[in-house]
């Protein structure tokens, strides 16, 4: 898989590795980060998902949930790859 120009353009060095993760997941990539004046860039819930192979709105859907909140959750989440890896160590 190759970035096309505009992929390489938007990401970069990472350009590569979106498009890899783009085709194994079959989604594009969200926006990697929330703008405000305030704070500056932060990640976007959406975003950690996505790199987390979470199903869309796993976390970041939730309304009952802040942004901070969100990131801290998906912060303190396990990969479902890494669980699984885990539990089948712990069973063997």
């Amino acid at each position: 898989m190759v970035p096309d120009r505009r992929t390489v353009q938007r990401w970069g060095r990472y350009a590569d590795a979106i498009t890899r993760w783009e085709h194994i997941t079959g989604r594009p990539a969200p926006a990697p980060a929330l703008l405000n004046d305030a704070e500056g860039p932060r990640p976007a819930p959406a975003f950690v998902e996505w790199l987390m192979g979470l199903p869309i709105g796993w976390v970041a859907d939730s309304d009952d949930l802040t942004q901070n909140q969100q990131l801290t959750a998906l912060g303190n989440g396990v990969l479902p790859l890494q669980a699984v890896s885990a539990l089948s160590l712990l069973a063997a």
